[in-house]
């Protein structure tokens, strides 16, 4: 059974940065890939970053390029989601996914945390 736990989100103003971390129960986290989404109020979720199971290769959603910087640390069994110069609309939901393959979309993705609120104030 494979189990991912993602920290407390938070409220944060808009500007101010947060990070993420995700702690995946997976004997071989090695032989996956890593993902965070998101899902604001009334929309549907959406790719945020994924990165390889080595950390060669990562991928960003065009609206958080350049302010979020995904990360995974093998040896803890944990991937991180750095947060930058945030905005009100980055409120939401974020979750931790694995998966066989770094794609932005969901499928690939087969075990899921239980996601964590962002919050930002404008």
């Amino acid at each position: 059974q494979v189990q991912l736990v993602e920290s407390r989100g938070g409220l944060v103003q808009a500007g101010g940065s947060l990070r993420l971390s995700c702690v995946a129960s997976i004997s071989t986290f090695t032989s996956y890939a890593m993902a965070w989404f998101r899902q604001a109020p009334g929309k549907e979720r959406e790719f945020v970053a994924g990165i390889s199971w080595s950390g060669g290769s990562t991928a960003y959603a065009d609206s958080v390029k350049g302010r979020f910087t995904i990360s995974r640390d093998n040896a803890k069994n944990t991937v991180y989601l750095q947060m930058n110069n945030l905005k009100p609309e980055d409120t939401a939901v974020y979750y931790c996914a694995a998966g066989n393959l770094l794609r932005e979309t969901s499928n690939p993705y087969n075990w899921w945390g239980q996601g964590t609120r962002v919050t930002v104030s404008s």
